[in-house]
């Protein structure tokens, strides 16, 4: 009999697994495997596997001893991985020094381990950090076949939008023009240009749009990105009736952004707009604060209503996909 092993594309397996451990879901007693170009992440329980990941029966080898950072503990530590860096969020010194060591002296491929030390602050959404074990706070970071550098200390960067990220990258079409309003290191611009697409990204965070820069270098693409240092608001002027595809992911006030969004889009745009909302009206605040801004110029079809992520108690990450028609 088979073991249940989620199926996913080599590109696509450090964010599957993550995605996979933050459920609880991996089986670490097999190893993972690739076979015939496609990774097999073993798992517990196939039903809990989210419904947008194919899951497969295969037969992995059984893992040889691996020291986990729990090994270490009398408790299942909570971390995230970014690159080659573990991140924790423990209010705890002493717990959070313990979870440090125990993940230093895993098996897990681990060079520094930081602790959150503040909420997500000010315009550039950035955050301090404490660095428990190791030095530094600047990673790369691989997702689908990108790759990004950037330092967690100067830039807002989210893995765990990595497959939030990849939904969207995929509807991009060769030959698009595509404006990302807030575009941080470049993790929407990049996948799109690969695609094919004509991009600019602008940011508030001049060390964001650095990191951009280098990144659509060294992945290939910077002969199709344009990265800006300054506020959407006073570049739009510049791109006025130009995107085919605008992204708006600043979810918190992106509404304030509605305006700017409707100038910079063609004839013919879809606009990915992302919202925090409670879970009693998920997208009727952000679909009427749209139409209200679009309407008029426009004719709008919301195409897409999607849950991205939970985010604190009845309120979730959400994101309308909304088509713009002249």
């Amino acid at each position: 009999m088979g073991v249940p092993c989620v199926r996913v594309p080599r590109e696509a397996g450090e964010e599957t697994r993550q995605r996979l451990a933050e459920a609880n879901l991996v089986d670490d007693g097999y190893d993972i495997t690739v076979i015939d170009g496609q990774l097999h992440v073993p798992v517990t329980d196939p039903t809990a596997v989210p419904s947008d990941l194919t899951v497969v029966e295969s037969d992995p080898p059984v893992r040889e001893s691996q020291t986990m950072p729990a090994d270490g503990l009398d408790f299942e530590p909570s971390y995230e991985r970014i690159g080659d860096v573990a991140i924790v969020d423990e209010d705890d010194d002493e717990r959070a020094r313990a979870i440090a060591d125990a993940i230093m002296d895993s098996d897990l491929p681990v060079r520094a381990v930081l602790n959150r030390a503040s909420k997500i602050k000010g315009e550039q959404r950035v955050r301090d950090w404490e660095v428990l074990a190791g030095e530094g706070t600047a990673v790369t970071h691989r997702e689908y076949g990108c790759t990004f550098d950037l330092d967690l200390a100067e830039v807002y960067f989210s893995p765990r939008l990595a497959t939030e990220r990849h939904r969207v990258a995929e509807q991009v079409s060769e030959g698009e023009q595509a404006f990302d309003m807030f575009a941080g290191v470049g993790p929407f611009v990049i996948p799109f240009a690969k695609r094919g697409a004509t991009c600019v990204g602008t940011d508030i965070n001049e060390t964001a749009i650095e990191y951009l820069r280098v990144n659509a270098e060294q992945n290939g693409v910077a002969d199709r990105v344009t990265g800006i240092c300054g506020d959407v608001r006073e570049v739009a002027s510049e791109y006025e009736d130009w995107a085919d595809r605008v992204v708006m992911n600043l979810p918190h006030s992106a509404d304030d952004f509605l305006d700017t969004a409707v100038r910079l889009a063609g004839d013919d745009c879809v606009v990915h707009f992302y919202d925090i909302q409670h879970e009693d009206d998920l997208f009727g605040p952000g679909e009427r604060a749209i139409r209200a801004a679009a309407e008029g110029a426009y004719d709008v079809t919301v195409e897409t209503r999607h849950t991205v992520r939970s985010y604190a108690p009845k309120e979730h990450n959400v994101v309308l996909d909304v088509r713009l028609t002249r």
